[in-house]
């Protein structure tokens, strides 16, 4: 996904584009629609950004496609500027600025009630238009005059018409809004928006801050929404109040599932449809408003056929009629790999050195309610330790881990990771300074191949929590390449790295998800049950793995396997009803009674 051929598709748009400027007249196109259909699919590629790519589905969009085009065209029709392309350009950056102020409300809540507050926040701006400002914007009359673009260049002036010269200065609008948007979803800050649509959790964990990131595309989105308004009051002559209600909202999100989501020019294809159908049903068969009616029919079908849309659809077909290459056999991880077992082991972390306990938790205590989770603990690992967590059922070991990677906040205590009180802090954060953790259940971005997850994991250490790199192309950051190869080697998955995640063995899995925490570069890694639901021959193997990634590193390992723990680990912590009961060497937690009481039922382990 992350790959490409360089402006293949962006010149195939721009042959696209000039055909259809001389191709449409002859189908009996009128240029006024052929207009609405780019219009609407510049401002559908700010909406696939956000909802195709980053997963936010907002129903807000009218807001800013209202504010950006009363904006433009006030600033024309009040002669407050003169050029309309920087009218435009104004415009957009007007419904940018009202994006951070949204965003920055709705972005506290996810799913359904980030789409609920789009809802509410979009009628208000409904209400605002049609009222207090009906000064500024007309009211229910909308903005008349807004006259169409010019060039001047020296002696040279040309007005662009109301007909197929207009076309023109549209498409080279969306052709520049297309090029941008491709550089956007292939730059690493692409890469992070997919990897938060697949699983926001992982990202965060891995050391990326979502919340920007989200943000960042909701502005992105109210841009492209901003641009598209002022160009819809240039097309028309005049800027309809109609732009501010929440049938545009609507009629977007449904053009986009139409052309299909993730492609940037499914809004583009779902418009012509939308379009060409509202004409077609009117002419043809005199409908009347009842032409919704049948279009509502055509979407459900086409939800329910085809659930990627039209390009999504027709990708699929594609793809089965290619040819396919042999599958990969699976690989088993490597026995030792001393020639690259350094790698991602040393942070480009400009730190003091500490010589003190990697991490360290004071008096840890953990309450939910009235239940006491954990109590009171005590817990120092040292600096190259292969440290084990053990304990029976109900013991308070998963609480304990997330108070570890900040996932949960203690309800007292302290932890401190090389010396840094990290208490509050925040998962990403700690992934950041270097403590990073694996998963006892997979949470790995499934809709990847194994390349791009560990892409997506070597990109936080890369580049930091957040980077708005929208030009960069995502194989010009620093040693990436090398990180992303030395990893998927380390595991033992290069064979398969351009699988994806859906066809791996979950051996390959749970080597997968350790990879990952191992992209990061930790200086502190932890792993939460890395043996769970593994055969004896991948248990096997995954043993051999965590014995090769331990030379140069710090590990914390909770775990159920005793005889795997007694065999790696250099001291083992036992935990008991929310408390430590014990902590030593493998011989000497084998000898406690206390322990053989709580865990081992009384037998002592051979």
């Amino acid at each position: 996904m992350f790959r490409h051929r360089r402006f293949v598709i962006e010149g195939l748009t721009a042959i696209g584009l000039v055909v259809a400027r001389f191709a449409l007249p002859y189908l009996h196109v009128s240029p006024e629609t052929a207009n609405q259909i780019l219009v609407w699919g510049l401002f559908g590629i700010g909406f696939d950004i956000l909802f195709g790519y980053t997963g936010l589905l907002s129903f807000g969009q009218a807001a800013f496609y209202g504010t950006g085009g009363f904006v433009a065209a006030y600033l024309l029709i009040n002669n407050m500027i003169s050029s309309v392309v920087l009218a435009l350009i104004v415009g957009a950056l007007a419904a940018a600025v009202v994006g951070v102020a949204v965003g920055v409300v709705a972005l506290r809540r996810t799913g359904i009630y980030f789409a609920m507050i789009t809802v509410a926040i979009a009628e208000m701006f409904f209400f605002i238009e049609n009222n207090p400002l009906s000064d500024y914007t007309g009211g229910e009359n909308g903005l008349p005059g807004v006259p169409t673009p010019s060039i001047n260049i020296g002696s040279l002036h040309y007005q662009f018409g109301t007909d197929w010269s207009l076309f023109s200065f549209i498409a080279g609008c969306y052709f520049l809004g297309i090029v941008f948007g491709l550089r956007i979803v292939r730059s690493p800050f692409g890469a992070v928006l997919i990897a938060i649509r697949d699983n926001p959790l992982r990202a965060r964990a891995l050391g990326h801050a979502v919340g920007l990131y989200k943000l960042a595309a909701f502005v992105i989105a109210a841009a492209y929404a901003g641009f598209a308004g002022g160009l819809l009051g240039v097309v028309q002559g005049f800027m309809p109040p109609e732009a501010f209600d929440f049938d545009t909202s609507g009629q977007l999100v449904i053009q986009t599932a139409i052309g299909g989501t993730g492609t940037l020019f499914g809004p583009m294809v779902g418009a012509a449809v939308w379009l060409f159908l509202r004409d077609f049903l009117q002419s043809a068969f005199g409908l009347g408003a009842t032409w919704k009616l049948v279009l509502g029919l055509v979407f459900v079908a086409l939800v329910m056929f085809l659930r990627r849309g039209l390009i999504g659809g027709a990708a699929a077909v594609l793809r089965r009629l290619a040819p396919r290459s042999a599958p990969s056999a699976p690989q088993q991880a490597p026995a030792a790999m001393p020639a690259i077992a350094s790698v991602g082991a040393t942070r480009r972390r400009h730190e003091a050195p500490f010589t003190g306990p990697v991490i360290e938790a004071r008096s840890l205590t953990k309450v939910f309610g009235g239940i006491v989770a954990n109590r009171d603990i005590n817990f120092a690992v040292e600096q190259g330790e292969l440290r084990g967590i053990i304990g029976p059922n109900g013991a308070g070991k998963s609480t304990f881990f997330k108070m570890l990677t900040c996932e949960l906040k203690p309800t007292a205590g302290h932890i401190a990771f090389h010396g840094r009180d990290i208490t509050r802090m925040n998962v990403a954060d700690v992934c950041q300074l270097g403590l990073t953790k694996s998963y006892q259940v997979n949470q790995l971005f499934s809709r990847l191949t194994l390349r791009e997850n560990v892409i997506i994991a070597a990109l936080a250490e890369r580049r930091g929590p957040f980077a708005l790199d929208l030009l960069r192309r995502i194989d010009r950051v620093p040693g990436l390449n090398d990180q992303v190869e030395g990893t998927l080697q380390l595991v033992g998955l290069t064979g398969r790295a351009d699988l994806p995640v859906a066809e791996l063995a979950y051996g390959e899995k749970r080597r997968l998800e350790i990879g990952l925490a191992l992209a990061s570069s930790p200086s502190l890694l932890l792993l939460d049950e890395p043996l769970a639901g593994l055969s004896p021959s991948e248990r096997a193997e995954t043993v051999q793995l965590l014995k090769n990634i331990r030379r140069g590193r710090t590990l914390v390992v909770v775990e159920h396997d005793m005889d795997a723990m007694f065999g790696m680990a250099g001291r083992i912590t036992v935990l008991h009803e929310g408390t430590v009961l014990a902590e030593g060497t493998p011989a000497e937690i084998q000898r406690n009674s206390l322990v053989q009481e709580a865990y081992l039922g009384g037998v002592a382990a051979e």
